[in-house]
């Protein structure tokens, strides 16, 4: 009697979340569609920035030649370069180009233009600003993935509402019904007996259409789930200012903006900074290149920012280089006069929380562990694309199977 009870629970509570599940998927599954498409894609936007515009990225040199150093290779171009050189990035690959952002005055875009330069030459390849098909169609994809393409419609749609605005909040309420419907189909998917759970793994292909579709939608969902549930859960982090708040809570992260106290007018700050203002003069960026390594013992890609006038201070972060390297990067400040290290930002070193907190963008867009995370998000992402159009026609095929057993019974009568 008791183990009967437990079936009825059960089964009312499967075919609860099995609801959730069904209408989560149906409400979202369109705008899902496309959000999971463009996803996919965009997992290797750089790669394919890249590969459009190789003769930016990659040099041809021949074998035994050394590079220029960091110096040699701004002389060389500073003629050639508009506006303030604002960093550079230098990277352990040998056939990787030496590249310099700057930025101009009245420049609105946020990183400026980088310019490409050959290491071993110092020739100036080009720049960030050319022409790039892969670069417009890549930003296409960002803005369908983002906001459905909302953002290049000029007149709001709603009065008081940014287009832009709206498509984030659609694919961000979309998103939170596709992480529900991961939770709810991995509460569907668990078998009433462990001998079933073979089962449940397997996708029969010598079976009909209907039964493949079946096995496709559970199984690979099922073997997908935690990746889909990272690409779900913290991509509403980015549609959502309360979402965001949340999840930094959750992670014991949050820090609440603090107010900047009015300060004096800019002309008087700008006469008091120049008054007291002392130019630093700037060691050759090998010193400050040794010093990081002293600290961040590892072959890796380094993002210099290059201090302002005055400024005491300068900014060198590194990166891992191999197919399995975490793609967070350290952060180092130097003194600009003496190269010395004065503060760390070491990612291995922080708590595991902060760590997570810090890598909400890496985790959505699957760059955390190099090419390896992002082959594993491509193939989940190609999943998740299929689950709505699985789901759809396991829904579809539900709906059908009453109707044919009323007409069996219609006959016999």
């Amino acid at each position: 009697m008791t183990k009967q009870k437990n079936n009825t629970s059960w089964q009312k509570t499967r075919k609860f979340f099995n609801d959730v599940h069904l209408w989560a998927g149906l409400i979202s599954g369109i705008v899902l569609l496309v959000v999971c498409l463009t996803g996919t894609i965009y997992v290797y936007n750089t790669e394919i920035r890249e590969w459009n515009a190789s003769h930016l990225y990659k040099v041809d040199h021949s074998e035994g030649m050394s590079k220029l150093s960091p110096d040699e290779l701004l002389d060389k171009n500073r003629d050639l370069i508009k506006g303030d050189i604002t960093g550079v990035k230098i990277s352990s690959d040998e056939d990787r180009s030496f590249q310099v952002t700057a930025r101009e005055k009245g420049d609105k875009s946020r990183f400026g233009t980088t310019y490409f330069v050959n290491p071993y030459t110092g020739e100036l390849l080009g720049n960030s600003k050319e022409e790039n098909a892969a670069a417009t169609f890549m930003g296409y994809m960002f803005s369908l993935h983002r906001w459905l393409l909302l953002d290049k419609i000029e007149a709001p749609i709603f009065e008081g509402l940014e287009n832009r605005k709206l498509g984030s909040y659609i694919t961000g309420a979309c998103t939170i019904l596709f992480t529900i419907g991961v939770l709810t189909g991995l509460v569907i998917w668990v078998p009433r007996k462990a001998k079933n759970w073979r089962q449940g793994l397997k996708i029969k292909f010598n079976s009909n259409w209907k039964r493949i579709n079946h096995d496709l939608h559970n199984s690979l969902a099922f073997y997908s789930a935690i990746i889909l549930f990272l690409m779900g859960v913290t991509g509403p982090f980015f549609s959502f200012p309360w979402y965001r708040e949340a999840l930094q809570k959750s992670l014991g992260t949050y820090k609440e903006r603090s107010v900047r106290a009015p300060g004096p007018s800019a002309g008087e700050g700008k006469k008091g900074a120049d008054k007291d203002q002392v130019k630093i003069e700037m060691l050759p960026l090998e010193d400050y290149l040794y010093s990081v390594d002293q600290t961040l013992d590892y072959v890796g890609e380094y993002t210099v920012s290059l201090p302002k006038d005055g400024a005491s201070k300068i900014n060198i972060s590194k990166k891992r280089a191999g197919f399995f390297a975490p793609a967070a990067s350290d952060k180092l400040v130097l003194d600009v006069a003496s190269a010395k290290v004065i503060e760390t930002d070491i990612i291995k070193e922080k708590p595991f929380n902060e760590r997570v907190s810090g890598s909400i963008k890496a985790l959505h867009l699957g760059d955390v562990y190099g090419s390896f995370s992002k082959l594993l998000y491509f193939i989940s992402c190609l999943i998740a694309t299929s689950l709505p159009v699985t789901g759809t026609l396991i829904w579809i095929n539900k709906m059908k199977k009453p109707k044919k057993k009323n007409k069996r019974k219609t006959a016999t009568v």
